[in-house]
């Protein structure tokens, strides 16, 4: 059996440099995602239909994972991070998921994926990077706990979600920055659908 300290240092895919560089370009990259987001989008009722739930679900992960999570208190190891290391991630690409089948706009499911893949990505692992310097047993949590696709297995820790969390983490900001999503979807088939 192998000692917490004989084990390998985790290998990343993003150097040091570029996590950082496009960690403080995310939210110059939400800007622009949000710009495009308007301009592209091309909504249907259809559409609307089957992406919203999914979007909704996407927030509600996010939710679930705020009321759970101290930043730099605490390792989060309860509610969906007994699951997952990433859910706040996970969230954000469900709701993604959900917003680009809302707009029905191929340019846009393109551009989020590079955004995730690009930006997210190297953000997670720059996080994971901070985590393991500030907890000790993050090793072991990783070792147990997938990154971003839930596990059937969990691990068992006492704790509940408290809204205190979800409000000192501010996640109310991407419940409203949906809302003003979906009012413009709203908007838009609404002019489309109306004769000029």
């Amino acid at each position: 059996m192998i000692g917490p300290d004989e084990r390998p240092e985790p290998r990343y895919w993003f150097s040091k440099r570029y996590a950082d560089l496009v960690q403080r370009l995310r939210v110059l990259c939400g800007f622009l995602l949000l710009f495009l987001f308007a301009w592209l989008s091309h909504p249907s009722h259809a559409s609307m239909l089957v992406g919203l739930p999914i979007a909704c679900f996407g927030l509600a992960v996010r939710a679930w994972a705020a009321g759970h999570l101290a930043k730099d208190q605490q390792l989060a190891v309860t509610g969906p991070y007994a699951y997952l290391r990433n859910p706040l991630y996970a969230g954000t690409l469900i709701t993604a998921l959900g917003v680009v089948i809302a707009a029905r706009d191929l340019w846009l499911a393109t551009l989020f994926t590079g955004v995730f893949l690009l930006v997210y990505l190297p953000a997670m692992e720059l996080e994971e990077q901070h985590l393991r310097e500030i907890f000790p047993s993050y090793g072991d949590y990783a070792a147990r706990v997938p990154k971003l696709f839930p596990s059937r297995k969990r691990t068992r820790e006492p704790g509940r979600f408290a809204w205190s969390r979800y409000r000192r983490n501010q996640e109310y900001k991407a419940l409203i920055g949906f809302l003003l999503a979906v009012a413009w979807l709203v908007w838009k088939c609404w002019r489309a659908e109306t004769p000029a």
